[in-house]
């Protein structure tokens, strides 16, 4: 069973990357997650935000202010849904579109995508509050983005 992945907001051109592409992307990241916990994952919505409505988010769902790259929100199966994983992603463009060259020297894309993977391994519970568990994050979303580039989907990215 796949996971339902919806994409909402505004994309720029800039950015490189169709909808489509981040959604293939998000179902791809979804399964890695998935089959990591062995809980499968229902549905996801990905929010494509600005800066400004990053921080309202912030603040709305975790209480801090100031704009971030990626805010996580899992809900619990309401009934009659199958147990599973459910959530939203609320993935700010204008960072990634800020620290794509800067921070990794790579494309506003591929920083767009990271984002969406550590969203995806959030909402299956990992957490980075210790810098262990964020140094194991990281390398797991990398993989998932080395993987998934490999993949036909990941080849055709436009």
């Amino acid at each position: 069973m796949s996971c339902e992945i919806v994409i909402d907001g505004c994309l720029p051109r800039s950015v490189a990357v169709s909808k489509a592409s981040l959604k293939a992307a998000a179902e791809y990241f979804a399964s890695r997650s998935s089959k990591r916990i062995g809980i499968p994952f229902h549905s996801v919505t990905i929010i494509l935000q600005d800066d400004a409505a990053s921080d309202e988010v912030h603040r709305g769902i975790m209480g801090v202010e100031g704009a971030t790259d990626v805010i996580t929100q899992a809900y619990e199966a309401m009934p009659p849904e199958p147990e599973g994983i459910y959530g939203e992603l609320y993935v700010n463009v204008d960072q990634a579109l800020r620290f794509s060259n800067v921070a990794r020297n790579w494309s506003a894309q591929k920083e767009l995508l990271l984002y969406i993977a550590h969203g995806m391994d959030h909402l299956s519970g990992a957490d980075d509050f210790e810098s262990a568990d964020r140094a194991r994050m990281r390398r797991r979303e990398l993989a998932w983005m080395r993987d998934y580039a490999r993949t036909d989907a990941g080849k055709d990215r436009r």
